[in-house]
């Protein structure tokens, strides 16, 4: 039942949580009034479909607190997935019955948008697999985030005065934890208007924040439901098999491909082309002339990513992750091919051992599989910082642009396409898309300008790039920060290097307007206390009412 994915992903953190948004709960209640009347009709059959599953924690939750704040609290965490954490409907939002934010609602009604719906899967498509049982939700598309659904006011609320956020931010940033050099923006995502800046046009190293403008950029030159395509091609002379990669780094061998695209699946469908063809025994070789120039990143190599190619299986991941670090295969196209030779004997075909080949035009292709939606692959990368995906978006969108596909061509192609956005890039530069390397610069003015462009009802392309960003005490790099106070509020991406911390997404305060922001710090000298310092910041802006 979809409406469950979240509960399951949630339900851990619904006891801890609950205990710090009870204390809000009284004060929203003013603001709520009668959008909770609403959506607590609008939710109650999602409620009864999730009391069995949720009877325990509700026990839980409800001894202490007033009961049907705390239901409806439930499901609105329940029945919204990952973008409504729980406190949301309550504490900052308020959300309306149709389960959007009444902030945004306000800003689309002012807007005159409407409209709009969810991202939808292909079906019918035998050699995908990301129709299977169990495949990643897409990203929903911009008006069911933004538009007002026939909103009762044409007026945007009005966001903070400058001086009352500086009041509440300057001594938060002054904190000697933030190091020797920090910036910050605040923007107001309903006018565009910088709320608060200091030394915002600045350009620091951003470390992973970085993905966010990979985002942006590879959705804006490919839209968000491009496909990587793997295939299988026969040369007709020769009987040589050609595994030919497309640069897809969510490409798995695992039995369960979990709506990723499946190499096992290419296999058997190969071996099916093969055998209809009289042909059981093969040449096997491989193609990653998709992509060029090094495979390593500058860093060296290390266990934060895989050489960089157009052909690889679960990343090379030689443990049963699938995120976070891990150590790699040297080479990952072969080892791809590999694998892929067993599954082809399991089908009984008998191959070479593999080796580097290229495709020629005159290769008849016998089978693909196709990744989900770049819309998937975008909300994947931020929501677990994969630099994986994020380098291989970033050579993507190089190939999409006619530049050369290392990461040289990669920074150049996304660079471009945010200068084409009309982006403010003074001082940006981009050695790579992931943010590894130290070379990398961008301005918070820049990241807000990013996510502001993201939330922009004409581009419901870029709408990944939000909706991707982790969950402050739910989801991603931010699962186990903001345990308290702005847990489900504030969605951000995190950047960690040794001695960078960044932070930046979006935030709804105390009184319901939507915000984004940026925070850089460099000259760090211990990331944890530098962490808490700059959730301390985020937490501050959920908790301000500074209008």
């Amino acid at each position: 039942m979809p409406e469950l994915r979240p509960w399951r992903a949630a339900r851990p953190h619904v006891v801890r949580v609950a205990d710090a948004v009870r204390p809000r709960l009284a004060r929203a209640a003013g603001i709520v009034g009668p959008r909770l009347a609403r959506a607590t009709a609008a939710a109650k059959p999602r409620v009864a479909r999730l009391t069995q599953a949720a009877k325990p924690q509700l026990a839980r939750i409800t001894k202490t607190g007033p009961t049907v704040r705390t239901w409806r609290y439930t499901a609105g965490a329940a029945t919204a997935g990952l973008a409504l954490a729980a406190g949301v409907v309550t504490a900052a939002g308020p959300w309306d019955s149709t389960g959007q934010r009444t902030a945004e609602r306000d800003r689309a009604a002012a807007l005159h948008h409407t409209g709009g719906a969810d991202h939808g899967r292909r079906t019918g498509s035998s050699d995908t697999s990301d129709t299977a049982a169990g495949a990643p939700r897409p990203a929903p598309s911009a008006p069911s985030v933004l538009s007002g659904l026939g909103g009762p006011t044409g007026t945007v609320k009005s966001a903070h005065t400058t001086t009352a956020l500086a009041a509440v931010l300057d001594p938060l940033l002054r904190d000697p934890a933030l190091g020797t050099l920090h910036t910050a923006a605040v923007v107001d995502v309903t006018t565009g208007a910088r709320l608060y800046g200091t030394g915002s046009g600045q350009a620091l190293t951003p470390a992973s924040t970085t993905k966010i403008a990979t985002a942006v950029a590879a959705l804006t030159a490919m839209g968000p439901d491009h496909r990587l395509t793997t295939r299988a091609a026969l040369e007709p002379d020769t009987k040589e098999l050609v595994l030919v990669g497309g640069g897809d780094p969510t490409l798995t061998a695992r039995k369960d491909a979990e709506g990723w695209a499946s190499l096992r699946a290419l296999a058997v469908s190969a071996a099916k082309a093969l055998t209809a063809r009289g042909l059981t025994d093969v040449t096997l070789s491989y193609d990653t002339t998709l992509f060029t120039g090094p495979r390593i990143h500058p860093i060296g190599v290390d266990p934060n990513i895989a050489p960089v190619t157009a052909l690889s299986a679960d990343q090379g991941r030689t443990d049963d992750s699938t995120s976070g670090t891990a150590y790699r295969v040297a080479d990952p196209a072969a080892d791809a091919t590999r694998k892929f030779a067993d599954f082809l004997k399991a089908e009984g075909i008998t191959t070479s051992a593999p080796g580097p080949s290229k495709a020629t035009t005159r290769a008849e292709t016998l089978a693909t599989v196709s990744s989900p939606p770049l819309s998937d692959l975008v909300e994947r990368m931020l929501t677990n910082s994969d630099n994986d995906i994020a380098e291989a978006l970033a050579r993507q969108t190089a190939v999409a642009t006619g530049d050369r596909a290392d990461f040289a061509g990669g920074g150049r192609a996304v660079h471009a396409q945010l200068k084409k956005l009309g982006l403010p890039m003074a001082g940006a530069v981009f050695e790579d898309g992931s943010g590894l390397d130290r070379g990398d610069r961008l301005t918070a003015d820049l990241l807000t300008a990013l996510l502001v462009k993201a939330a922009d009802p004409d581009r419901p392309d870029l709408r990944p790039a939000l909706t991707g960003l982790p969950v402050a005490g739910f989801t991603g790099t931010l699962s186990a920060r903001y345990t308290e106070g702005a847990a489900g509020v504030v969605r951000a991406k995190t950047g960690t290097l040794t001695g960078v911390n960044a932070l930046a997404g979006t935030v709804v305060d105390r009184d319901g307007h939507l915000l984004a922001f940026a925070l850089l710090a460099s000259g760090t000298t211990n990331r944890d206390t530098a962490q808490s310092a700059l959730d301390r910041t985020a937490t501050a802006l959920a908790n301000c009412g500074c209008g």
